[in-house]
This record gives structure tokens, C-alpha cells and sequence, in this order.
């Protein structure tokens, strides 16, 4: 190899070192400003919308502060997407408007070397918003909207179910309880059984037509009920009926089932997955809450798709590189969560597998980027 190849290399490699050092800073600039505009405005407006409740209801305004704490994640996950697309757009575009876009491609630089900070980019913010999604986002949640169910009572947005219909329970690898119906305000329940496991044999099952719990002594009241007890072959040993009430400690409190009245948005993508296990091992249609599981996974990647999507909207039109990027990227912000509202109602609905309902967002607007990528000029 001569000298002046070798020379050439060089100042390739040094060229693109800094390029990629001037897109990573450019592109993280533009990302943490946009991302705190986002955040602000949906802040204030949510604030204005909500601002009647709060008054109506007498809401102090360390709780208000307090939901909007804990709101900031969700804010923040959903302005993602959007603030990553305009860094896109924006950190390449200014090398476009500048005309060292030119200077590359007539140096041999494709588009594809160009992007690829931009995509590692895209790539790490897709796992930070996972970790985001199923940590901060679903914690936040469940507080928000305790905070909306205890204090804005009269106009609340999250209301719990005031019936709930089979309900089982897990209490440990052995207790497996269930209920037909449950009364969340009157705190009473009917049609329960439960069933004490041992290693292969069932050890003792109770069974009752109603249960009430007693705030003084802190246990059940059973009424119409039934207690088994199974010696080590599985036979019964002992059996115990009576119409009358009876006060017993079962080991589980009511709130142990209002947490069966928990929203899958409260719920991070691992709790979902041990409810699902915990609903199907019971015989429950599990549909709803599997595309919302699928869902906290595919939602994270929209940072990558959104990366791969904004790169060549940039080098289309390299005369108006950047008015045309941005006008372009809300139609494909907008396009793409139509896109994962139809699919998800799709899933809802049994008309798509929930795997698939969950993924088909992604799977056309990925597929439309990484084409729109292999024909940009280069």
C-alpha cells in the first residue's frame, strides 16, 4: 500500500471520528432540549386541564406536586420518541444545510457509516425506555392514580371496580384462593374456595357461600361454609359444616384483592407476565392483558424506528433538508401510534394474534425506514 493510500486512510478515519463526535454531541444537545420542552408543555397542560378537578375536590398542593412527580415519567416516555426523531433530523440536517453532506458523499462516505452513531443512539434509548416503561412509568402510575382516587373523588379518572368478578389468588406455592364475585366497597365476597397444596396431595380446602371482613378483629366472617382436611393419600380426614357465621383468619386481607383490580398500565412488563401465568393457570381469558404486556416491549423500540425513519427524510431533499424532515416527522409520529391504536384494538378484539397486534406497528414503519435507508442517496 503506498503512502499516500495510507495517508488517505488516516484522515478518513480522523474525519469520521470527529464527525461522529460532532453528531453524538449535536444529536443528545437537541434531544435533552426538546425532550424538557415536550415534558414542560405536557406538564402545563395537563395542569390546566386538571386544574378545576384539583379545586373542585380541595386537592393541597403538595399532593398536586406529588402527581405531577410522579407523572414526569410517563411524560417523559412518551416525548421520547418524538424528541429522538427531531434530533434526528435536526443534528444530521445541519451537515446537510452546510453542504459537508456534498463534500462526503464525493469522498466515498455513504449514508449508512454516517447514521450509525445515530442508530447505536437509537438502539440505547430503546433499552432506556424499556427500563423507564417497566420501572419509573408503571410505579408512577399506580401512584398517580391512588392519588386521583383518593382525592379526586368526585371526578376521578381512575375509579376502581366496585365488582369484581373471578378473582384467584396465589398466596404462596401451596394457598390458591378464588372467588366468583367480590364487593370492593362492602368488602364482601362470594362463592370461596380454598385450597391448601402439600407436595403431591391437597391438605386442606375450605369452602364458603359468603365472606365478610371484620374491621374489629381483622379476619373473615364465612357464612355457609365448609373445611376438609386431607390426610398424606389425598383422603379426607376431617369435615366440618355449618350455616352459621364463623370468624377465621384465611391469610389475605381486602387489599390483597383490590390489586385485582389494578390497570395493566399500573403493572410493569414482569408483573403482567406472573399475572397472566397466575390468570391462565385459573382458566381466564388472558387476551387483553398479553397485547398490553407485548405492547411494553414494542413501544420501547419506536426511539430506533423513529431514527431509522428520520435519516433519510433528511437526505431526500437535501435543498430543504430541514423543513422538509421536520414537517415530515409529525406525519410519521402521528402515523406510527395510529398504527399501534389499530393494532392494539385489533388484538383487543381477538382479530390478530396479541404477539402480532403488539408488533405490527413496529414491523411496517421498520421495514419502511430500513427501505427508505437502502434508497437515500449515498
Amino acid at each position: 500500500m503506498h503512502y499516500r493510500e495510507i495517508q488517505f486512510i488516516l484522515i478518513m478515519n480522523l474525519m469520521l471520528n470527529k464527525l461522529d463526535q460532532y453528531l453524538i454531541r449535536q444529536f443528545w444537545i437537541i434531544l435533552g432540549i426538546s425532550a424538557l420542552g415536550f415534558v414542560s408543555i405536557f406538564v402545563i397542560v395537563d395542569l390546566i386541564e386538571n386544574l378545576d378537578r384539583f379545586m373542585d375536590n380541595k386537592v393541597p398542593s403538595l399532593v398536586v406536586f406529588k402527581y405531577y412527580l410522579y407523572t414526569l415519567p410517563y411524560f417523559v416516555s412518551i416525548g421520547l420518541p418524538m424528541s429522538v426523531l427531531i434530533s434526528t433530523v435536526f443534528s444530521l440536517g445541519a451537515i446537510v444545510k452546510r453542504n459537508e453532506w456534498t463534500a462526503m458523499k464525493a469522498s466515498g462516505i455513504s449514508i449508512y457509516r454516517v447514521s450509525l452513531p445515530l442508530i447505536v443512539g437509537g438502539l440505547l434509548i430503546s433499552g432506556f425506555s424499556f427500563v423507564l416503561d417497566n420501572k419509573l412509568v408503571a410505579f408512577g402510575n399506580e401512584k398517580r392514580f391512588e392519588i386521583d382516587r383518593d382525592y379526586v373523588k368526585r371526578k376521578s379518572r381512575h375509579k376502581l371496580k366496585n365488582t369484581l368478578k373471578n378473582i384467584f389468588l396465589q398466596k404462596n406455592t401451596s394457598s390458591h384462593i378464588s372467588l366468583s364475585k367480590y364487593y370492593i366497597k362492602k368488602t364482601t365476597g362470594h362463592d370461596l374456595t380454598m385450597v391448601d397444596l402439600g407436595q403431591s396431595t391437597m391438605r386442606k380446602r375450605i369452602d364458603a357461600k359468603k365472606i365478610v371482613w371484620n374491621v374489629d378483629s381483622l379476619k373473615w366472617v364465612l357464612t355457609g361454609y365448609s373445611i376438609r382436611q386431607f390426610d398424606d393419600n389425598g383422603l379426607e380426614k376431617n369435615v366440618f359444616f355449618d350455616d352459621s357465621d364463623t370468624l377465621i383468619n384465611l391469610g389475605f386481607t381486602p387489599d390483597e384483592i383490590q390489586q385485582q383490580a389494578r390497570k395493566p398500565d399500573e403493572l410493569d412488563y414482569y408483573s403482567l407476565t406472573q399475572r397472566i401465568t397466575e390468570l391462565k393457570e385459573n382458566g381466564v381469558d388472558t387476551l387483553r392483558w398479553e397485547v398490553t404486556r407485548y405492547l411494553k416491549i414494542s413501544f420501547a423500540f419506536t426511539n430506533l424506528i423513529v431514527v431509522l425513519f428520520g435519516i433519510p427524510l433528511v437526505v431526500l431533499k437535501e435543498k430543504s433538508s430541514m423543513s422538509f424532515g421536520a414537517g415530515a416527522s409529525v406525519f410519521v409520529i402521528f402515523g406510527y401510534y395510529a398504527f399501534i391504536k389499530f393494532g392494539q384494538s385489533l388484538g383487543f378484539s381477538g382479530i390478530l394474534d396479541p404477539l402480532l397486534s403488539a408488533w405490527i406497528g413496529n414491523i411496517i414503519f421498520m421495514t419502511g425506514g430500513l427501505i427508505m435507508l437502502w434508497r437515500a442517496k449515498t
